[in-house]
C-alpha cells in the first residue's frame, strides 16, 4: 500500500473508531441514564468517577450557550482544516496520524453530529477527585480531541526530525 493511502487509512480509520465509540456511548447514555442524576455502576469508584447525563449547548465548560449555531460552523471549519491540511504534516509519523484521527473523530462526533442531531452536546463523564472536583462533565469525543492535541504537541515539540510532505517527497 502506498504511504499516502496508508496515512489516509490511519487518519480516517482512527477518526471512524473515535466517532463510533463516541456515538455509541452517547446512545447508551440517552437510553440508560436519567438526565442530571449521577450513576455509579462500580460503587468504590464513586468518589472518583460517576456517569452523569448532562447536555451542553455552549462551548467547552458550557461557555457562551447562546452561540450554539456558531459552534456548528466552527466545527465545520476545524474539520475542514484537519482534512485538507493534514497532508502537510510528516508522512512517516504514526503518532501524528493517530493524533489527527483522534482530533477529527472527536470534532465530528462532539461538535458536529451532536449539535446537528440534538442541538446540544451530550456529556456524561464526571470526574470527582482532587483537583478535578469542580471539573465540568465531558464525553469521549472531548477526551479524544484533548488527547490527540497533546500527542501532536508532544510530537511537534520533542521530535527534531519533523518534516513536511514536501520534504519527504524531495528525499
Amino acid at each position: 500500500m502506498k504511504p499516502r493511502r496508508f496515512r489516509d487509512l490511519a487518519v480516517f480509520g482512527v477518526a471512524l473508531v473515535v466517532l463510533a465509540a463516541d456515538q455509541m456511548s452517547k446512545y447508551w447514555v440517552r437510553n440508560s441514564l436519567v438526565l442530571g442524576v449521577p450513576y455509579n455502576p462500580i460503587p468504590w469508584l464513586r468518589p472518583v468517577l460517576s456517569l452523569t447525563y448532562v447536555t451542553n449547548t455552549g462551548a467547552s465548560f458550557g461557555l457562551f450557550p447562546q452561540l450554539g449555531r456558531l459552534y456548528t460552523l466552527i466545527a465545520l471549519a476545524v474539520i475542514a482544516f484537519i482534512v485538507f491540511f493534514y497532508r502537510h504534516l510528516p508522512l512517516r509519523s504514526w503518532l501524528v496520524q493517530i493524533s489527527l484521527g483522534m482530533q477529527l473523530g472527536g470534532a465530528i462526533g462532539n461538535n458536529l453530529v451532536d449539535r446537528l442531531w440534538h442541538g446540544w452536546v451530550i456529556d456524561f463523564i464526571d470526574l470527582n477527585f482532587w483537583p478535578l472536583q469542580e471539573w465540568p462533565v465531558f464525553n469521549l469525543a472531548d477526551s479524544s480531541v484533548v488527547v490527540g492535541t497533546c500527542i501532536l504537541a508532544y510530537y511537534l515539540l520533542l521530535d527534531s526530525s519533523v518534516t513536511t510532505v514536501e520534504d519527504d517527497e524531495r528525499a
